[in-house]
């Protein structure tokens, strides 16, 4: 029970400080609007010149304001309805809710990392540390020696296990091609790097979310205990935040970004994330709790 309030108390928390965040990020305006900046390396990048992410370059800005907008009309309502489901101990809605508390995690991690410094730094590092210890909680709170208990035989464990394991070689392999390529002619610094210190998505995907999302395929695929803890709230995880990918290509080519061919690659890998997460969350046995 004092675990139950803890992480409803957490997730209290990411709700109002996410959708604080959220609306600063897609409401303030202010600002002279875009602008060339001369980087370290001798490159211009158009700087987006508004609102709170005034720094940051026009193509990432206006992603930015589209994985606002997926996290105030989609992620918070996905963390609300959970939340009610898992104070009631549904075991589909903790399942749930710790696959939509890693979204927010994942987010407010790049945003602390590679969002340029603001008015909201103390807001970021607040909900990064709020979404780990609530997703810390929540990873906790199952019994994993009877957590495959929970899944019925119609749990499409199987393929959701391989789809993760072709999602992380199919990412990493279109991240290398990123990085590669620079190091061997020699030129080394990607154009996708524009005026940040580093390639942050680049090296978080290859050193810590793909390797998860592979070993938990993996695991999901053999059906073995920890392929369910770590599988099911990860393929909730990548549903959300595949469908903020999606929001970003929109917007991009609302901004006149050329997005062919991702328009159709990306919606058509988050249509098969929503499946997944769909399917194994609706065949949990909830007398299993």
């Amino acid at each position: 029970m004092k675990q139950k309030q803890t992480i409803t108390i957490l997730i209290g928390a990411i709700i109002i400080l996410s959708a604080t965040a959220a609306l600063v990020g897609i409401f303030t305006t202010g600002g002279p609007g875009n602008f060339g900046y001369e980087t370290i390396r001798g490159e211009t990048v158009t700087i987006y010149g508004k609102g709170i992410y005034k720094h940051m370059s026009a193509d990432v800005a206006i992603q930015g304001i589209a994985q606002d907008v997926v996290t105030l009309f989609i992620g918070i309502p996905l963390l609300l309805f959970s939340l009610f489901g898992f104070r009631k101990s549904s075991v589909k809605n903790r399942f749930l809710l710790t696959g939509v508390t890693g979204y927010f995690f994942v987010t407010y991690l790049f945003y602390t990392a590679m969002g340029m410094y603001n008015e909201l730094f103390l807001v970021y590092v607040t909900l990064l540390g709020l979404t780990f210890f609530a997703l810390f909680n929540l990873f906790i709170s199952f019994d994993i020696k009877i957590i495959s208990e929970y899944f019925s035989v119609k749990a499409p464990a199987k393929f959701t296990g391989g789809f993760l394991i072709f999602n992380s070689i199919a990412i990493a392999l279109m991240w290398l091609g990123r990085v590669i390529p620079p190091l061997l002619d020699g030129s080394v610094y990607p154009v996708d790097l524009q005026h940040y210190t580093t390639m942050i998505v680049q090296g978080f995907d290859l050193g810590l979310l793909l390797p998860v999302s592979f070993v938990a395929g993996w695991l999901l695929l053999k059906k073995r205990p920890m392929g369910f803890l770590i599988g099911v709230p990860y393929i909730v995880f990548l549903s959300v935040l595949m469908s903020a990918l999606t929001a970003k290509i929109i917007a991009m080519g609302i901004n006149g970004v050329n997005i062919i061919p991702a328009v159709f690659i990306i919606p058509a890998i988050n249509l098969v994330t929503i499946v997944c997460a769909v399917l194994m969350v609706k065949n949990t046995k909830e007398n299993k709790v």
